[in-house]
């Protein structure tokens, strides 16, 4: 499995997750594309974050990291609710997956 970003075919795991982290725009547009999501401006919110957390820490954060740290940096928003409108396949996964990243660890990112 793979994904065609600017030409050139990438390796992914049979999950969809890329072998090798790609933190450009494209590579979410492809992946976000075979996923069947329109990126929006909250996608890309929580792509950025994905991201950063993947350079800082090495990995991405679990499911109630992404709420509570959501919840924090953005108040007034449902975050529990709205990560699941905008990744509905398990954020910490399908998130983690369109932001160009590696399979994270355990299940839901732990």
């Amino acid at each position: 499995m793979g994904y065609l970003i600017n030409g050139v075919q990438v390796d992914a795991d049979d999950e969809g997750f890329l072998l090798e982290a790609d933190f450009s725009r494209e590579a979410s547009e492809a992946i976000a594309q075979a996923e069947g999501i329109v990126l929006t401006d909250e996608h890309w919110l929580v792509i950025e974050y994905l991201r950063e957390r993947f350079r800082d820490d090495g990995q991405t954060p679990n499911f109630r990291n992404m709420v509570k740290d959501f919840e924090q940096e953005h108040p007034g928003t449902d975050w529990k609710a709205r990560l699941y409108d905008l990744f509905p396949n398990q954020p910490a996964r399908q998130g983690v997956r369109v932001a160009g990243l590696t399979k994270p660890f355990g299940k839901g990112g732990y």
